[in-house]
């Protein structure tokens, strides 16, 4: 594996082909008085799409997201993309930030330098971290799979082969959404070399095993697992799609930037908690850089793939099998539909646990220093072996 330094330079002619796509949006037509009941609203995506056209600058964001230190790890014809900060304390502890979908890295801007280096934002030197932020495979700067099968379970292969190339023989994991998916992944595989893992969100393809001896599942269970069908028949047609036919969508995707910024700012108005004002949590910038990382690299196709993949692989534990390794929760009350810790703990060895007061899905963006001080508090009693 090599690994050099990347930085950030998208071609001017990647930004003025978008802006000559924006100037020229074809808009549909929608049903009068609507809201959001039919998807985003017009006047919605349009009053975005003039932020974006006018007032959104990708060179300051460039300039923000260098502010992390940016590699490249490429081994063969893959390459992963990653920020690696170093901790500014006495013994820090490796700790890899996993991202899903429709995040990046960046998602991650707020948090790895509060975790990296405490003391500047009021913590103390002992909780640092040396913080690994990778772009998943298929996602903003890594490679894009030109092959069938970069599941979870791939790509925890290959983070647990990027922390060895960076010599952290034992470290932590944190992820939501696809992310926690990986470290679940990673806690089964190698769970050697971690010390634990920390997630804001259960993979929705987890299955524990209800073969004897395991107990029967509990009213609480059963009114999850039907919460989470409605919830999935009422929300979850993007999902099927991209689990079933993602090469489809992905021409329209690819080549609009209203239909791509329409498809990703949905799920951060649906997903987070702001009261169905999207504005109440993320500035216009934030969720344009969030989109732009797809359109400058092209990669919304192969980021919806990872839906098929874990279609085909599923997170489904055989009788006996759990996840051994030290697990923490945070739990985020709009991150819905969600599980019953008797539910997670059947794989999980839950030892830390977290009803957060506030936020969603996209935790690291949303409510950045709850989450950074649960990560702190989870792995405290873990730095040591």
């Amino acid at each position: 594996m090599i690994i050099a330094r990347f930085t950030i330079d998208v071609p001017d002619a990647v930004l003025d082909d978008l802006a000559h796509r924006l100037e020229r949006t074809r808009w549909p037509d929608e049903v009068a008085g609507a809201g959001w009941e039919y998807g985003v609203p017009r006047s919605e995506l349009a009053g975005l799409v003039r932020y974006w056209r006018d007032r959104y600058d990708w060179r300051r964001a460039e300039r923000e997201l260098n502010a992390l230190p940016q590699f490249l790890a490429t081994d063969g014809d893959e390459s992963l993309h990653f920020a690696h900060l170093h901790g500014a304390g006495p013994d820090p502890m490796p700790l890899l930030l996993l991202h899903g979908w429709p995040g990046s890295f960046f998602e991650f801007l707020y948090v790895a330098p509060r975790l990296a280096d405490p003391v500047r934002f009021g913590g103390n030197p002992d909780d640092a971290f040396n913080v690994v932020v990778p772009s998943m495979p298929g996602f903003a700067f890594s490679s894009r799979p030109a092959r069938p099968g970069m599941h979870v379970g791939r790509i925890a292969e290959r983070y647990a082969a990027l922390m060895a190339a960076l010599g952290y023989a034992r470290y932590g994991a944190h992820g939501g959404d696809f992310g926690a998916g990986v470290a679940s992944r990673l806690g089964l595989q190698v769970a050697d070399r971690l010390a634990g893992i920390h997630l804001n969100y259960i993979p929705g393809s987890y299955r524990p095993s209800l073969d004897p001896p395991a107990p029967d599942m509990t009213p609480e269970e059963r009114a999850f697992l039907a919460s989470a069908d409605r919830w999935m028949e009422e929300h979850g047609a993007y999902a099927h799609l991209q689990a079933t036919a993602p090469q489809t969508p992905s021409f329209a995707l690819t080549d609009s930037p209203a239909g791509l910024a329409a498809w990703i700012v949905e799920k951060f108005r649906a997903w987070s908690d702001c009261d169905g004002h999207v504005e109440n949590v993320f500035t216009n910038d934030d969720l344009l850089t969030s989109v732009m990382l797809y359109w400058v690299t092209e990669t919304i196709a192969s980021a919806n793939r990872l839906y098929l993949e874990g279609r085909r692989h599923p997170l489904r534990f055989a009788p006996g099998q759990r996840i051994d390794v030290p697990c923490g929760i945070a739990r985020f009350p709009l991150e819905e539909p969600f599980p019953p810790r008797s539910w997670i703990e059947r794989g999980y060895r839950v030892v830390h646990w977290t009803d957060m007061p506030r936020g969603g899905h996209f935790a690291a963006m949303e409510q950045p220093d709850l989450l950074v001080e649960d990560i702190r508090a989870f792995f405290r009693p873990l730095r040591k072996p």
